[in-house]
């Protein structure tokens, strides 16, 4: 079974996504996202970075970097968002490829959830890539009405990823999500079939 990669836009339900995949085909699942929450909340060497790039300002009340500072910091300001993620991608991606590199080992499947799939060239060191994706206005939707965000963060949000269209066009199996949760479980279903059946005729 393949190291799979899993990526789409901010708020396009790739979380939900994954839960249904994982549920009908289960294997390992390295979370992006969750890896950064650790860094932030447990990791003395990256709160370090991050005082020392961005100041004692974006700290909360524990003395750890607290993500909506930071996100209204680094939203606001292309070079800040560069600086943070040249802190944050590089640990984040050594934990995944350490992650993959003991599953191919062991002939295991992983699942790998990053979001800058793409803009960080992680897809070379995957078998497979799966881009979740929905319509801008979905979205825009999702990020304010759903997370309270305000419509000009949340635009800044979306245009800070690469373009949906260009992920699309380099996925190897693409995941509309515009519907409801029945039809995402559907593709989910039909994904976990093909997947099965390509990964016993690959690896036969």
């Amino acid at each position: 079974m393949p190291a799979l990669g899993l990526t789409g836009g901010i708020a396009v339900g790739k979380s939900s996504f994954a839960k249904l995949l994982l549920r009908e085909l289960p294997m390992e699942y390295f979370d992006s996202d969750r890896c950064v929450h650790e860094l932030l909340a447990e990791d003395d060497p990256t709160r370090d970075a991050i005082v020392a790039s961005f100041g004692e300002a974006v700290l909360d009340a524990n003395q750890r970097p607290d993500r909506a500072q930071l996100r209204a910091v680094v939203f606001e300001n292309e070079e800040r968002r560069k600086a943070l993620e040249a802190i944050l991608h590089p640990v984040v991606r050594s934990r995944w490829t350490e992650r993959v590199e003991v599953a191919r080992k062991t002939n295991a499947c992983v699942l790998v959830d990053i979001p800058l799939l793409y803009e960080t060239g992680a897809q070379d060191g995957l078998d497979r890539v799966i881009v979740v994706a929905c319509s801008r206005e979905t979205q825009l939707r999702r990020l304010t009405s759903e997370r309270g965000l305000a419509p000009e963060l949340a635009a800044r949000m979306i245009a800070a990823q690469l373009d949906l269209s260009a992920k699309i066009q380099q996925a190897d199996h693409v995941i509309w999500n515009d519907s409801t949760v029945s039809n995402l479980d559907g593709q989910s279903r039909l994904l976990a079939s093909w997947l099965r059946e390509w990964s016993s005729t690959a690896h036969a």
